[in-house]
């Protein structure tokens, strides 16, 4: 039950929701994430970090970047909630001005990494 209250906590803070929506889209780099939210990479990492603790996010290192993804194949509480994410985070406002940003970060990087 405890592994179940961690996934569950990770949902209650609006960075983290704002991040979990991202993946959404598929994998994606700190910087990215960084350019989509307009956040520093200590507050992306510290959030990314918990999103990874508690069973939502899975990682992976090429070269020097980090990227993250949806943990929705090795965790099945994150796959089942993976619709209602869908239908709850990514019709808001907020959420549409983040790919904007992340769409012109992606641009001017030549979808390149940082």
């Amino acid at each position: 039950m405890k592994e179940k209250a961690k996934v569950f906590k990770a949902l209650a803070d609006e960075t983290r929701l704002r991040i979990l929506a991202l993946l959404l889209e598929g994998e994606l780099c700190v910087c990215e994430i960084m350019a989509a939210l307009e956040l520093p990479q200590s507050t992306v990492s510290r959030h990314l970090a918990y999103l990874r603790n508690s069973g939502w996010v899975l990682d992976r290192r090429q070269g020097v970047w980090m990227y993250y993804r949806l943990n929705d194949i090795d965790n099945p509480t994150v796959k089942t909630m993976k619709p209602l994410l869908l239908s709850q985070l990514c019709n808001l406002p907020i959420h549409t001005i983040a790919l904007g940003k992340l769409d012109l970060f992606k641009e001017e990087h030549d979808n390149q990494p940082c």
